[in-house]
């Protein structure tokens, strides 16, 4: 499979190997966790993210600590994931934070939220800009904390029954959209629908809703949204570079040998980079198919882009005033995608801008 290719030649793997040394691994107990997907098991690419995960964390500790994957539904739905890991019936979860907005919408700001950071500054902010320290802060109220455990890159805006011409479009549009984003949509007329993602090709369907967004070009095929919903928007806004996360039972953490805790650590940092890598090369390819295959690409309007802008800042000025824990991590979130998009404008948008319109242009 793809994923044991990547991580057999990955460099990681020299870490595992090192790491799974007769000695390290025999010296420590055997530790048997279950983990509860957000995610089908049909959708390879972000549902492998916890395998990945876990064949790595097997390999570096001579398989004395193992973590068995269920896909959503079989031990609790999707929506409960992190209610069964705080509750202690399962040790962790993979899923998106923003599914919880429900409970507090600061579980968004440490995935994506509309406006937010692309893959690369996400990572950054997580890692070594005090994003992974805020966010497990926030979340000790729920008693888990949080690891990166993949990223999608930009999403796609979605699929559409009819174009979308201009902002009055929206108005009464049921869309299928999570989180954050749908709050924003909602201000812009759209109705917003969370519905798994194994829901939303029978409810686009029945007529139940108008519009839907997943991820991108490969799990959107596989899901066959282009078959009833023909045009195809971008960007999401919303999404400019989710982060999937492992969310862990923090006592079940905590009780972990320090060995075992690095080892968990590494493996998390081997999915998030693989689940990245992933989409990169089967969305170009998928792309190009979905295309052949009668898909109309459409770029969202400006005016669109403009009052969800708009609206996107308002919403985050109204969460600062109403949300503490929105509050505590906004302003460092908000001072470092500002830094951040400074820098980038200066080399990479410069560099990115002349070499697509050049590949573009033939030369």
């Amino acid at each position: 499979m793809d994923r044991r290719r990547f991580l057999s030649r990955s460099a990681l793997a020299g870490a595992a190997t090192a790491l799974a040394a007769p000695a390290v691994a025999q010296s420590q107990p055997e530790v048997r966790w279950r983990l509860t997907s957000g995610f089908p098991n049909n959708l390879d690419t972000i549902y492998g993210g916890a395998t990945v995960m876990a064949e790595a964390l097997s390999a570096m500790t001579g398989g004395r600590f193992q973590i068995q994957v269920f896909q959503a539904g079989e031990l609790v739905p999707g929506p409960q994931a992190i209610d069964a890991v705080q509750a202690g019936t399962v040790e962790i979860a993979h899923t998106c934070g923003y599914y919880f907005t429900g409970k507090n919408p600061t579980f968004a700001i440490g995935s994506a939220i509309p406006f937010g950071l692309n893959s690369r500054l996400q990572n950054a902010w997580l890692y070594h800009g005090g994003g992974n320290e805020a966010y497990d802060e926030f979340l000790s109220a729920y008693n888990m904390i949080g690891k990166p455990g993949g990223g999608t890159g930009a999403q796609m805006g979605g699929w559409y029954r009819k174009e979308i011409n201009s902002l009055a479009d929206l108005s009464g549009l049921k869309m299928r959209i999570a989180g954050v984003a749908g709050e924003v949509m909602s201000r812009l007329g759209v109705v917003p629908q969370q519905l798994p993602g194994g829901d939303i090709y029978p409810a686009l369907e029945r007529g139940t809703i108008d519009a839907a967004e997943w991820v991108g070009p490969y799990d959107d095929e596989r899901l066959g949204f282009y078959q009833i919903a023909p045009y195809y928007y971008y960007p999401a806004f919303w999404e400019g570079g989710l982060t999937i996360h492992f969310f862990i039972n923090r006592q079940q953490h905590d009780a972990l040998p320090e060995e075992f805790k690095a080892a968990l650590d590494t493996a998390c940092k081997a999915a998030n980079i693989n689940m990245q890598a992933l989409y990169d090369v089967k969305n170009k390819d998928a792309i190009r198919s979905l295309v052949g295959k009668g898909a109309q690409l459409r770029p969202l309007p400006m005016d669109v882009m403009q009052a969800a802008y708009k609206a996107t800042f308002e919403l985050y000025a109204e969460y600062s005033e109403r949300v503490p824990e929105w509050a505590a991590i906004y302003p460092g979130w908000k001072k470092f995608r500002d830094e951040g998009f400074e820098w980038f404008r200066v080399a990479e948008y410069s560099y990115e801008s002349y070499a697509y319109a050049a590949q573009a242009a033939g030369q």
